[in-house]
């Protein structure tokens, strides 16, 4: 039978010292994932959720947290746990997910970049994280995440893969540019300057 979420989070090291246990670990974390998934974007945000319906989660999960952590209790204690094994408690649970019905043709992956909130560091001179993730439609979970090196972007980080974009029509040569791609074809183009007095004009083929 497969673990629930909460029995997975349970086997998430609790590093904080003993007089520093006052909430459960287990249960700020599945709280707080569920405050996200309604979505809480900030410690003040999760804590609301968390004040606001603490009595309907005690009973719908039988557990018995005593009131919710302030915003700064709940950024000590969610920032002191170990990524990895948060990850790890993550894909476990996908793992065990059924997974989506079989379906003729390509699997459709969405590929995204985002800037992580809060990651720039003026201080020691790093920009702002970001981060790429790849979703499977079929049944939204992330397959992976792959850091952006600092001097690079998302371009060559995602290399090698199909890609799928939206032209409307207001882009009529762009779009027929495109049309000619997809058909093997190598699409023209003609640029025309003005230079030392005279015009002058190349075409691509």
């Amino acid at each position: 039978m497969q673990a629930s979420l909460l029995e997975i989070l349970r086997e998430i090291p609790d590093h904080r010292r003993r007089e520093g246990k006052r909430f459960d670990l287990s249960t700020v974390l599945l709280y707080a994932i569920l405050a996200m998934v309604a979505g809480a974007n900030s410690y003040r945000q999760t804590h609301e959720f968390i004040r606001t319906h603490l009595q309907r989660l005690n009973e719908a999960f039988g557990l018995e947290l005593p009131y919710s952590p302030s915003y700064t209790g709940l950024r000590l204690i969610l920032q002191g746990v170990d990524p990895t094994a948060l990850e790890a408690a993550f894909r476990q649970h996908a793992a065990g997910m059924p997974t989506p019905p079989a379906v003729e043709g390509l699997t459709a992956i969405a590929v995204e970049g985002k800037t992580l909130h809060g990651s720039f560091d003026a201080f020691n001179d790093r920009k702002a994280a970001h981060m790429m993730s790849a979703l499977r439609h079929a049944d939204q979970i992330v397959l992976v995440h792959v850091m952006v090196a600092e001097k690079s972007n998302e371009i060559p980080t995602a290399s090698g893969n199909h890609l799928l974009t939206q032209v409307k029509d207001n882009q009529p040569s762009l779009r027929r540019r495109l049309e000619l791609g997809a058909a093997g074809r190598k699409p023209s183009s003609f640029a025309k300057s003005e230079a030392k007095g005279r015009n002058a004009g190349r075409r691509a083929n």
